[in-house]
């Protein structure tokens, strides 16, 4: 008779738990894999792929407007966004299903239910009651954070709803100045919204590189979307049916029909009973785990969002796929979460991948820079005044490339090929060897010759 009921018990059906949960099965293992929501977790169901199609349907205003300087007359082009929100919400449920069916195809078993840890081999559901696995996995991701001490913040809508509206407003105010706050801020703002972006520090997209902020910030106004820095929320107040207030600690004051705090998300680990495995959990509650995603409980592991590593889909599956191969495959697997690419769709999108210029200055000392800012051909045709931003940060020492960013048209798609290259320690002298592909805009990469010196520096620089 089987010691446990399970040889793996995965909380959460998310990409991470998803990934992690299948190829178990496949090894022949008897898993479950738990999900209070939906199957697919925050990516598919209410993050990356519902965003992405908000982010093309805003876009085509932009494209009507670009049209008319190629010799096109658009006339009588509306937006119906009950009925973009009815498709979208009907290639989510196809999505989810495909993930529900690759899960019972592998022989996983799935709990539509809350799942709470008991102790290192128990878990218990309202669907399964108490059962025990012989390993367990946390993939339970994360969701947004709310100011809760904030007066009228119960007025306020996180991303979660906002993919949810009922109806378009006419005016929204968004808080957060991260790439949530800003991709939402391009959506709304696309769709006929009158936007506005609040933000606390002096400039959008902590953590990226200073000339992307700026840029990204700059073409952002270009747009009409109204950027406030420096301030927050001192209230929200509330006038009548769909009609807000938010009251800034700088004493100006914004109405508007929506207001979105896109503040940042925390890991999802609250009433998980953890505590009850004697799970370590870090200050802001993510799961604390090694190099291999063991947590320090020896039958518990935790991949994903809910480990506040790096949060991004594709690193969730990695690691996911990497504890499958460890445990059920006995090929030990780590996942190297250096030069990890990513991607921002705000609008204009950026594409990055590896140190801004002032880590790497931090890191290596002496950094040769190669900056560009130009108008796309495509806008330039046009006379429109979008412009282009590409940066290379190179260690000056081994001529190797470290930080690559790109703001502009395809920035997310050349940042792919880009991060190829940069895991595998390509120089500069390398890229400047690589034929430019003519016309397009990721042949600047490779003929970019000229180091960039910041204004102030001289040539000291």
């Amino acid at each position: 008779m089987a010691k446990y009921d399970y040889d793996l018990f995965v909380i959460g059906a998310g990409s991470g738990g998803v990934r992690a949960a299948r190829l178990a099965a496949l090894s022949g293992a008897k898993v479950a894999v738990a999900e209070e929501h939906r199957v697919g977790g925050t990516c598919v169901i209410r993050g990356c792929v519902p965003k992405k199609f908000m982010v093309y349907a805003s876009e085509f205003a932009h494209h009507f407007k670009t049209a008319e300087g190629y010799g096109w007359t658009v006339e009588g082009a509306r937006f119906d966004w009950p009925a973009f929100i009815a498709e979208k919400d009907k290639e989510i449920a196809r999505l989810s299903g495909i993930y529900v069916r690759n899960l019972q195809n592998a022989g996983a078993e799935l709990v539509h239910s809350r799942v709470t840890v008991v102790d290192p081999h128990t878990v218990e559901s309202a669907e399964k009651g108490r059962v025990t696995a012989e390993r367990i996995l946390i993939a339970t991701g994360g969701r947004p954070w709310m100011p809760k001490e904030l007066t009228g913040v119960e007025h306020a809508i996180t991303s979660n709803e906002a993919f949810h509206l009922p109806t378009l407003p006419k005016s929204i105010v968004i808080a957060g100045g991260g790439y949530i706050a800003i991709e939402f801020a391009g959506i709304f703002n696309g769709l006929g919204v009158d936007t506005t972006i609040v933000h606390r520090g002096p400039n959008l997209l902590r953590g990226f590189d200073d000339d992307v902020r700026a840029h990204v910030a700059e073409e952002m106004e270009k747009r009409g979307i109204k950027v406030l820095l420096g301030t927050q929320h001192k209230s929200i107040e509330k006038l009548g049916e769909g009609r807000f207030v938010s009251h800034f600690i700088s004493g100006h004051h914004c109405e508007s029909e929506v207001v979105m705090f896109a503040l940042g998300r925390e890991p999802y680990t609250q009433g998980l009973g953890l505590e009850n495995a004697g799970v370590k959990l870090s200050e802001n509650g993510a799961v604390v785990v090694d190099e291999y995603s063991k947590t320090n409980v020896d039958s518990i592991w935790a991949v994903g969002d809910v480990t506040d590593r790096i949060n991004l889909t594709p690193v969730a599956i990695r690691e996911g796929h990497a504890f499958a191969d460890t445990e059920f495959y006995g090929r030990p697997t780590t996942f190297d979460h250096e030069m990890v690419a990513s991607a921002v769709f705000s609008q204009p999108p950026i594409g990055s991948v590896g140190l801004s210029e002032a880590d790497a200055r931090h890191k290596y000392g002496k950094v040769d820079i190669y900056l560009t800012r130009f108008r796309p051909m495509k806008y330039a045709f046009t006379g429109g005044d979008e412009r282009c931003l590409m940066k290379l940060v190179v260690d000056a020492a081994t001529d190797r490339v470290v930080g690559c960013h790109v703001v502009g048209p395809d920035g997310p798609e050349m940042i792919q090929m880009a991060a190829i290259a940069m895991k595998m320690g390509s120089t500069k002298a390398q890229w400047d060897a690589t034929c430019a592909v003519h016309p397009t805009l990721a042949e600047e990469l490779v003929t970019l010759r000229e180091k960039h010196v910041p204004p102030g520096l001289g040539q000291a620089a």
